[in-house]
Formats: structure tokens, sequence, C-alpha cells
């Protein structure tokens, strides 16, 4: 893709794929639907037309070797201590930036970040969520969240004395956490569905995100974090299809 006739858009996706899970043991390569779960991701990257390249970030010679076979590139492989239960996303962020500097002389400005945990996606919704962050100079990255599920404003704390209290005391309504959901802000939980950073900012910053985090608003869209976790999508993606199979298949052939 290009936004002007001879400017290519600065943009490439990664796909973060570390070998050790404790949730759901190998869950990158579970296969849903037939298909490894990475499969979807890579896929969902591919349909894009704002990213010109799809790099796996991995630690594992199997998820590598699984993840060229469905045409992603994975020009390097992950230190094995920015792959531990305790790394975060900077870690590998700065790891790929860095590599593509200091071997291909060049990291994008934009890096779209797709957790494998998230295998329903739309590539034109993609496609929107990095150029709502393209046209927009002052945000430091994008996220995308859906609408919460169960509002927090209601939830309770337990106090020292065993005793339920809410978690807003500053709410002096009475009993406001028994009010209709209607009654409090809207509260958006992030998902997995789709990130996009600058490298100018993980890079010179201590951050990720940055202060402005522009807000991308999807469906609801869950995330492979337990076994029934991974039910529950299959069951999904069983009954309402999913526009990534066909390249998935095509992909599998291909290699």
């Amino acid at each position: 893709m290009t936004d002007g006739p001879n400017n290519p858009v600065d943009s490439i996706a990664i796909v973060p794929a570390r070998g050790g899970s404790k949730g759901v043991p190998g869950k990158n390569l579970r296969p849903l639907l037939g298909h490894p779960l990475i499969a979807y991701s890579i896929a969902a990257a591919q349909n894009m037309h704002s990213v010109s390249r799809v790099i796996v970030s991995t630690d594992s010679a199997e998820i590598a070797a699984v993840s060229r076979a469905y045409g992603a590139d994975v020009p390097f492989m992950r230190p094995a201590e920015f792959a531990t239960d305790t790394s975060v996303d900077r870690e590998f962020l700065i790891h790929a930036m860095t590599w593509l500097i200091e071997h291909e002389g060049h990291a994008p400005e934009y890096f779209v970040h797709l957790r494998p945990t998230t295998p329903m996606r739309d590539g034109e919704v993609l496609d929107r969520a990095v150029l709502q962050l393209m046209a927009d100079p002052a945000a430091t990255s994008l996220r995308s969240a859906h609408v919460a599920q169960k509002n927090p404003y209601k939830w309770f704390e337990i106090a020292e004395t065993g005793y339920y209290t809410g978690i807003r005391p500053q709410d002096t309504r009475p009993e406001y956490y028994n009010l209709p959901r209607q009654a409090f802000p809207a509260v958006y939980d992030p998902n997995g569905y789709i990130d996009v950073v600058r490298t100018s900012q993980v890079l010179n910053h201590e951050s990720v995100h940055g202060p402005n985090i522009a807000a991308f608003i999807t469906d609801y869209a869950p995330e492979v974090d337990t076994e029934e976790d991974l039910e529950l999508i299959e069951f999904l993606t069983a009954r309402h299809g999913s526009n990534l199979l066909p390249p998935i298949k095509l992909a599998e052939t291909a290699s």
C-alpha cells in the first residue's frame, strides 16, 4: 500500500509467539478448525493493505517452521531472555526494531502488533486502525478495546472487616453499585485485536504506547488464555465462519 504516488507506507506486522505457555501449553500451535492458532494472525496480516511484511518473533524453531509454512517471514530468532513468562512487549519490540536497523539498515516507523491468541480478525478493520494512527500525529500509539462486558464501577472489594465495600468511595450516591449500568460511564477492555506502535516512541522513550494512546473500538474479541477460551473460540469460529480460512488453506497447500 502507499499513502501517495511515490510514498510507500512504512509499516510491518509483527506476531509475537514464544514457545513456552503455562495456561494453555503450546497454545500458539494448538489447532483451531484444523490449523495452528498462529496461522490466523499471519493470514489476517497478509490480508492487510497497510503492511508490506509479516514477521513472526519467536524463540521456538517449531513455531518458526510453521510460521514460514503459512507465509510469514522469520528473519531472526528471539533471544531466550526475551521469551520468559515475565517478558514484556517492549523487549521483543526493541529486539525486532534494533535487529532490523542493524541487519537491514532500517526499521519501519509503524509496527502492527498482532497477538496470536486473538484469532478472530478482519483485515479491513486492521487497516482502518493503522490508517487512524497514521492520520493522527499527536497519537503516540493505538490500542484496540471492546466495551467491557461487566462495568467495574459496580464491583466490590472486601474490607478488613470482611464485608463488601464499593471500589469508588468518592461516589456519594446511596448504594451506587446497585444502579443500572447506564448510570456509569462506559469503560473499555483492552483486547488483542491490534496494537500499532511507533518505532520512534519505543526506541526513544521508556514506554511502548506513550501518553497519547489512540482509542480503537472493536467488537468483542475473545483471547486464548485458558482451555475454555480455546473451546469458545473454536465454537464461535465454526458457527460464524472466518474469512481467514480460505487464505490459510491456500497457504497450507502452497507450502
